[in-house]
């Protein structure tokens, strides 16, 4: 073989071995991209099917104009005369914008590493981003037996943090006025929004039906904040809940 031609073919393997990275270096950006955007909008995940009740894996609450997707459902309930006697199911749903907010500090975490930490429940609560709890009465109630505990959850948590003042005793009095005169039958839903500029807006539906308008808007970000933590937070009523949210977010987390 011509000394020339014997270059060139020793040359080849090397030529070809740099096509080939450069063709993976085009392959790979855009696969980045993707992964990056599969971050900012989850769109792999499932609903959940509590007590019979379906919680799909995205809805379009009242009082928002963005799509949220499910974080996690779980039973409300409390131990009567050595029976767990179960009253509600608490789905809570979050903005696309929860999940790089989140990865910044519980990438990457266990979800037994997340259930106890108070912090990233406060995390969730309080993020910059919107949520909407759908409660759904397992056994009926009147809307004042459901408020009052829930009102008075939520000031504890207030005056806990702080946060307590004329404003938020105002907006307190106006969330128990939406409930005033109001039937809960089982099989019913209580529906609340959550905005990321601090506004809450109630609803209420007689089965999976999400309106789009709500039966009240109350502007107080706190009172916001305290109703999740008195669901999520420490002392938060649904240990379920909180072990599904845990569990879901750890895994979409992962990535």
């Amino acid at each position: 073989m011509a000394p020339r031609l014997l270059l060139l073919t020793n040359q080849l393997p090397l030529v070809l071995f740099s096509n080939l990275l450069f063709s993976l270096h085009l392959f790979i950006q855009p696969w980045q991209c993707r992964a990056t955007m599969h971050m900012t909008r989850p769109t792999t995940l499932t609903g959940l099917s509590v007590q019979g009740f379906v919680y799909p894996p995205f809805v379009k609450p009242p009082g928002s104009s963005n799509t949220l997707f499910l974080g996690g459902a779980g039973v409300r309930g409390m131990i009567i005369n050595g029976t767990f006697v179960k009253f509600t199911v608490t789905g809570i749903y979050l903005g696309k914008e929860a999940v790089p907010f989140l990865s910044v500090k519980w990438k990457g975490k266990p979800a037994n590493k997340l259930l106890s930490s108070v912090k990233f429940f406060q995390d969730i609560a309080t993020g910059p981003f919107d949520k909407f709890t759908r409660v759904v009465l397992i056994v009926t109630l009147s809307g004042q037996e459901f408020v009052r505990k829930v009102a008075e959850n939520c000031v504890n948590i207030m005056k806990a943090n702080g946060k307590y003042g004329p404003k938020e005793e105002a907006a307190v009095h106006k969330f128990k006025e939406a409930f005033k005169g109001r039937n809960c039958p089982s099989g019913s839903s209580i529906l609340i929004t959550h905005t990321a500029s601090g506004s809450a807006t109630v609803a209420f539906s007689n089965g999976s039906f999400i309106p789009v308008k709500g039966a009240a808007v109350i502007k107080n970000k706190a009172l916001g904040e305290a109703y999740l933590l008195s669901v999520i937070g420490r002392q938060g009523v649904s240990p379920a809940t909180k072990r599904s949210l845990a569990r879901r977010l750890s895994n979409m987390l992962r990535s």
